[in-house]
């Protein structure tokens, strides 16, 4: 990847055009494309202007410009078939971003992650094989599995928080070397990114060295595995009713449409039946809006911050903490700077 490229991701990720950039700097448009295109390289002084800009380090930048390969390599998302191309392109420009934070962050970090996320090559193993494998590998308990953000966080997977500015895309995820990123909306309700997280689960097991036509089908069905594992859920969703939907929501932590998914793909639920409950649903607005979500034990990512507090313990200050992860010192989105539990699996590497 070139540093013009590293310039238009991180535009990109702000949401900004060549022409509200360019204002900001008080050059030509033209100039900022010439940079963006690699046409001409931006003097030391302008590239630390145009970092300043978009809230990143001139280090970052030309780092990224070392890196090999293109930026984009191996990102998968979760959105719905109405998400604007340029919403998503922004989040995934953001994705990309990240990824060369947390390239930056892993040079002074050691992860010790007590799981792995492993890949089954998915041409021999379908997605419910796999969804089975990785709960036994993890050693998860047979029923619904809780704290789904804290079981991918013991990997040493980053999971970026924030607010996509959209309900039509739930989450991202990439590959940085031996450990993955996901981006998730932080608007969704608790069953939502759940289920956001086992579907990018399924993308970083399965699509890591390939994605084959239907890969968002295989996601689908291995999160659908993960979080619901066949053996267990099928007696429990046989005569299903919208109060008996309540319960098995607070149990397993998914959302009640997912519930009748399930039971559907099962066979337990006829169709007929899931058309009755969907309309429902629609009479009583449970489709946009689903009771009990607010009931469910909130999951939040707390890795990131972690990260920060053990440099901040080990000595280092916001500006230094900055640097590192390629964050301006006056931005106020750096994710590892906002507090948050410790966490064993990390220590600060010393010099």
């Amino acid at each position: 990847m070139s540093l013009g490229e590293a310039i238009t991701t991180a535009r990109c990720a702000r949401g900004l055009t060549q022409k509200v950039l360019s204002a900001r700097l008080g050059i030509t448009q033209a100039a900022l494309s010439r940079h963006e295109n690699d046409l001409r390289e931006p003097s030391e002084e302008r590239l630390k202007e145009i970092a300043s800009a978009l809230g990143v380090t001139s280090g970052l930048l030309l780092r990224a410009g070392r890196m090999r390969g293109a930026i984009a390599v191996g990102a998968h998302m979760r959105r719905r078939a109405t998400a604007r191309p340029t919403v998503w392109r922004r989040l995934e420009a953001q994705l990309n971003l990240h990824r060369l934070h947390a390239r930056r962050i892993l040079e002074h970090v050691d992860l010790y992650a007590d799981l792995t996320i492993p890949w089954f090559d998915p041409f021999a193993f379908d997605p419910v094989t796999a969804a089975r494998l990785l709960r036994a590998e993890w050693g998860l308990p047979v029923g619904p599995v809780r704290d789904l953000t804290g079981w991918i966080e013991k990997t040493g997977c980053l999971i970026f928080e924030s607010d996509f500015g959209t309900g039509r895309v739930d989450g991202l995820s990439q590959w940085v070397d031996p450990y993955p990123v996901i981006m998730l909306n932080s608007t969704a309700p608790t069953d939502r990114r759940r289920l956001t997280l086992a579907h990018e689960l399924g993308h970083l097991c399965l699509h890591s060295q390939g994605v084959p036509d239907d890969y968002e089908s295989d996601a689908t069905s291995f999160a659908a595995e993960f979080l619901m594992p066949a053996e267990v859920i099928r007696p429990q969703l046989r005569n299903v009713t919208t109060g008996r939907l309540h319960d098995l929501k607070r149990y397993w932590g998914v959302s009640m449409q997912s519930l009748i998914e399930r039971g559907f793909h099962l066979g337990v639920i006829p169709a007929k039946q899931r058309t009755y409950l969907y309309k429902r649903f629609s009479a009583l607005g449970w489709r946009t809006h689903e009771p009990v979500s607010d009931e469910l034990p909130p999951e939040r990512a707390r890795l990131v911050s972690d990260i920060g507090q053990a440099m901040l313990e080990r000595g280092l200050t916001a500006s230094e903490i900055s640097a590192i992860t390629g964050y301006a010192p006056e931005s106020s989105d750096n994710p590892f700077l906002n507090s948050g539990p410790r966490l064993r699996i990390v220590r600060a590497r010393p010099e």
